[in-house]
């Protein structure tokens, strides 16, 4: 983040300058402008900017109509926001194991489900940056009757395919979200996200919710929240998204770099695979590769500590084993994949700055353990 930033110091410097003499620094022109901008990138009718991803989550299925006891299907394999949205709603969150090589949601296991209990919403989750297969959720979509809302907090950008036309990910379903936080491909100085439709009413009650309801100050409609985009946050993302689509492709560059040095090596690690596609199904947010066991994950982390390469651990107990979710009834067992994953997948240094020596560095010492 301190090394995007300084090619691009002055023109946020300048740009939170404008803002705070404007004097206008929460929703206003900025933000609408920052809107305006980023539905046009995504080829969406409407954007709405909140104040992080775990609102843009509660208030998108606040504003879906999901009512205490509503069952939703997500993945036990990610953030807790995807899941503590559901309960903060009233919902029974329903958990579905995730694909051993995508580490998405397994969509198969989510049809099963469907023809067996009665769901509202499916929440599949773009993790890591990859798409989930919209023909697949398409089909689920139409033949159930279900409402999608797609997690997309860490996939900005990235791509699928539905009827031969390429849509990016957040766009597919009833509605989306984006979480703008620091380390995201696209990332503010702070907490920020966005709530994505091209559904006109879906868009108009998220705008209510996120300002405590209401359309005019002081008179509300329902009880909401206060998660409003703070126009310095979106003055700052006006000027990053200008420069996502080269970020985004050196992202993949760094990802072909590292396959290219682990297929050099031979080393027994399983990595994602930069796919040859006409879309853009990775754009590799977090670069996440999968160890044979705990006891190696943990050497070739602690290796890498010590030299200086700092990593990070997505996600070491999965949703479904936290304590808050267990009035569920969920026990250990349950989701082999995701328990397995959280036990032996480590998260290794990416970001469009890295350079191909440091690269080449953190394979050597990954090499030295293994």
């Amino acid at each position: 983040m301190t090394r995007q930033y300084e090619k691009i110091r002055h023109q946020i410097l300048e740009a939170v300058d404008k803002v705070i003499s404007d004097g206008r620094v929460i929703l206003g022109p900025t933000v609408e402008m920052f809107e305006k901008e980023l539905a046009e990138y995504l080829n969406v009718k409407h954007a709405i900017g909140v104040a992080n991803g775990s609102d843009a989550l509660v208030i998108s299925l606040h504003a879906l109509g999901i009512e205490k006891g509503d069952k939703i299907i997500t993945t036990p394999y990610t953030f807790f926001a995807t899941a503590s949205c559901i309960t903060r709603n009233g919902g029974i969150p329903i958990f579905v194991d995730v694909d051993p090589d995508t580490y998405n949601i397994d969509l198969n296991q989510v049809e099963e489900l469907l023809k067996k209990q009665d769901i509202k919403v499916i929440i599949p989750v773009h993790l890591f940056g990859r798409t989930v297969d919209f023909e697949k959720l398409d089909f689920l979509k139409q033949k159930f009757n279900v409402k999608i809302l797609e997690d997309a907090a860490q996939s900005i950008g990235s791509e699928g395919k539905i009827d031969n036309i390429v849509k990016k990910s957040g766009t597919f379903g009833d509605i989306g979200i984006f979480s703008f936080f620091p380390t995201k491909n696209l990332g503010a100085y702070g907490d920020a996200g966005a709530i994505v439709t091209n559904d006109g009413q879906l868009a108009e009650k998220a705008r209510m919710l996120r300002q405590h309801g209401s359309k005019k100050k002081y008179y509300h409609e329902m009880v909401g929240y206060n998660s409003r985009l703070d126009s310095i946050h979106a003055a700052i993302l006006s000027i990053k998204l200008k420069y996502l689509e080269e970020w985004t492709t050196k992202r993949i560059e760094i990802a072909k770099y590292y396959q290219k040095l682990f297929e050099d090596k031979k080393l027994p690690i399983k990595y994602p695979k930069v796919e040859n596609k006409d879309y853009r199904s990775h754009v590799y947010h977090q670069y996440v590769v999968e160890f044979e066991n705990e006891q190696i994950r943990d050497r070739v982390k602690e290796h890498l500590t010590k030299n200086g390469i700092g990593t990070a651990l997505y996600y070491p107990l999965p949703l479904h084993l936290q304590r808050c979710f267990a009035e569920f009834g969920y026990k250990e067992g349950d989701f082999p994949i995701s328990e397995r994953l959280s036990k032996t997948t480590l998260a290794l240094p990416i970001f469009p700055e890295l350079r191909n020596d440091e690269i080449e560095t953190i394979v050597q010492k990954i090499s030295e353990v293994l």
